[in-house]
C-alpha cells in the first residue's frame, strides 16, 4: 500500500522530467541585480535583460549593440550632452532609441514615472537605461520594480540605490509615487 502511494507519488515528478516534456520546463527566475563591466562605462549593472548605466560613450554604445541590446532609453536632457548626438548614434546602429528627458526633483512628476514604466514594460527588449550617473535611473528602477514586478518597497529600495539613486529627493518622490498607486 505504502509502495503504490509513493509511485503515485512520484509519478508527476518522473514525468515532468522526461525528454519529451524537456521544451515546456519553465525558464530560470531572473538572475539578480549585479555589477557589469563594459568599455568606459561606469556605474552598469543588469537585472535580466535590463541594463542600466551612466552615460555610454559612442564606442560604449557599439559595444552594447554587440551584445544584443535592442533599445536605449535615455533619460537626458540633449543639454547635457551637447558634444554627442546620440539618437543618430543608437539609430545608426540599428537600435531604437527612447528619449523621455527630466532631471531634478521638479521635473520628476507622475507623468514622467508613468511614461518610463510603459517603457521598462513594452520595450523591445534587452535595453539599456541611462542618465548621467544612474541616479535618476534608479529612481524609475524602484517604482517600476515595487509596482510593476511587486518587489517589496525595501528590496526595490535596495536594488535603486545599488543602480545609483542617491538623490533624497528621488527617493521621496519615487516612494510617494508607489504609495499613491498602491
Amino acid at each position: 500500500m505504502h509502495l503504490r502511494l509513493a509511485i503515485l507519488c512520484l509519478l508527476p515528478l518522473v514525468a515532468c522530467n522526461s525528454s519529451e516534456h524537456s521544451d515546456m520546463v519553465s525558464a530560470p527566475a531572473s538572475e539578480p541585480l549585479h555589477a557589469e563591466e563594459l568599455g568606459t562605462v561606469r556605474n552598469l549593472h543588469r537585472y535580466g535583460d535590463v541594463w542600466f548605466a551612466a552615460q555610454p560613450s559612442a564606442a560604449d554604445l557599439a559595444l552594447f549593440q554587440e551584445r544584443g541590446v535592442r533599445t536605449v532609453l535615455d533619460i537626458r536632457h540633449d543639454a547635457e550632452t551637447p558634444e554627442l548626438d546620440e539618437r543618430a548614434i543608437v539609430e545608426g546602429l540599428g537600435m531604437r532609441y527612447v528619449y523621455v528627458p527630466w532631471n531634478g526633483p521638479a521635473e520628476l512628476n507622475d507623468a514622467i514615472f508613468d511614461e518610463l514604466r510603459d517603457v521598462l514594460a513594452t520595450a523591445e527588449r534587452p535595453l539599456l537605461f541611462h542618465c548621467a550617473s544612474a541616479n535618476r535611473v534608479g529612481a524609475i528602477w524602484l517604482a517600476y520594480r515595487a509596482l510593476d514586478d511587486g518587489l517589496p518597497l525595501d528590496e526595490a529600495r535596495a536594488e535603486a540605490a545599488t543602480i545609483g539613486m542617491r538623490t533624497p529627493e528621488y527617493e521621496a518622490k519615487a516612494l510617494e509615487y508607489v504609495r499613491s498607486r498602491k
